[in-house]
């Protein structure tokens, strides 16, 4: 079944229905999103690495992104396993799971 890129009934549970807190919440995951992405990718020690991945997993399940969650919980693992063939194809599931969350976020702020 196809998944949207951000669950929207979630992240409204999650806000009780706060319209502003919700365009926050997204707005700061998107934020987090390139920061903790930079790091999965650029920072040379790889304890580092393991808890970007690991708190980009936290937020984004926090707001219902649940492709991005599932992405970053597979680069924890791959970065864990050490094995650079398989930690590339993650990394790339990942980039492609947060583009199109922040792009569903782009959507959302400019349709209120």
């Amino acid at each position: 079944m196809p998944q949207t890129a951000i669950d929207l009934d979630h992240l409204t549970r999650q806000t009780g229905g706060d319209h502003e807190l919700e365009r926050e919440l997204l707005a700061l995951f998107a934020q987090q999103c390139v920061r903790h992405l930079r790091t999965i990718h650029q920072a040379a020690d790889a304890r580092a690495r393991m808890d970007a991945a690991h708190t980009l997993q936290g937020a984004a399940r926090a707001i219902g992104a649940w492709q991005v969650a599932d992405a970053a919980a597979a680069i924890e693992r791959q970065l864990a396993d050490a094995d650079p063939r398989r930690t590339e194809a993650a990394m790339d599931t990942l980039a492609l799971a947060a583009a199109e969350a922040r792009a569903a976020i782009t959507r959302y702020d400019s349709a209120a």
